[in-house]
């Protein structure tokens, strides 16, 4: 097994429109290690979002290598890019991104569904519930849930699969600032107990502050990738 859970080189992505053509990434080069907590930052319109569609299999680049956990996916069709997204990776969104109807236990569930989990899928649902500290809450929909404790069923969502990295993107920007902390904590004790690659795409300097590593965007390009003292 590599070292690398993401090895990208020569990152690129053209956005048309019309005869227009937008680049938004303009040869990005970027290793991230198992087990490594990075911030991506940068302004709107840096490239960070699209920098994170890609490493996060929402997108492909218009040029460019790509390899996640070792599978080769830059040029992979949209279901064999849905699939490893599945297995690969755990999303933690702003807009927690929860269905409205269901429980926090069936949310949680969804990915092993789409996977084809069968066996154990309401157990370990159940167990990442568990370890977000909602073991209590698992039959509450998302309105009889604060926001922070919709943003840790998310988590729970997000790491079911056993995913080999974590994206959050701006995971604190709808919460209270004690809510924020907490889920930052979260996820940083899911890389010390499990491992976890953490990547979290911000505007929020305090949340690269818990980072190891941080990688800064500016018009498609990496302007700076630093490691954070401590």
């Amino acid at each position: 097994m590599s070292d690398w859970v993401i090895e990208a080189e020569g990152i690129t992505k053209v956005y048309r429109m019309g005869d227009i053509e937008v680049h938004a990434l303009r040869g990005v080069d970027v290793r991230i290690a198992r087990g490594e907590i990075v911030s991506i930052m940068g302004p709107s319109g840096s490239g960070k979002t699209t920098l994170m569609n890609i490493l996060g299999c929402l997108d492909r680049p218009t040029s460019g290598s790509y390899s996640l956990d070792g599978s080769q996916v830059a040029e992979l069709g949209d279901d064999q890019l849905a699939e490893i997204r599945n297995k690969k990776v755990g999303f933690v969104f702003q807009s927690f991104n929860l269905l409205g109807r269901q429980t926090a236990l069936t949310n949680v569930e969804l990915p092993m569904r789409y996977a084809g989990v069968s066996n154990d899928r309401r157990k370990r649902a159940m167990e990442a519930l568990e370890a977000v500290g909602l073991g209590d809450r698992v039959k509450h929909r998302p309105n009889e849930l604060s926001g922070g404790q919709q943003q840790r069923v998310a988590i729970a969502r997000a790491l079911v699969n056993n995913p080999s990295m974590i994206m959050a993107d701006e995971p604190t920007g709808n919460l209270d600032s004690k809510s924020g902390v907490e889920i930052v904590q979260i996820l940083l004790d899911l890389n010390k107990n499990l491992g976890t690659t953490l990547i979290f795409v911000t505007h929020d300097p305090e949340i690269a502050a818990h980072t190891k590593r941080v990688i800064s965007l500016l018009d498609g390009l990496i302007t700076e990738d630093r490691i954070v003292e401590t």
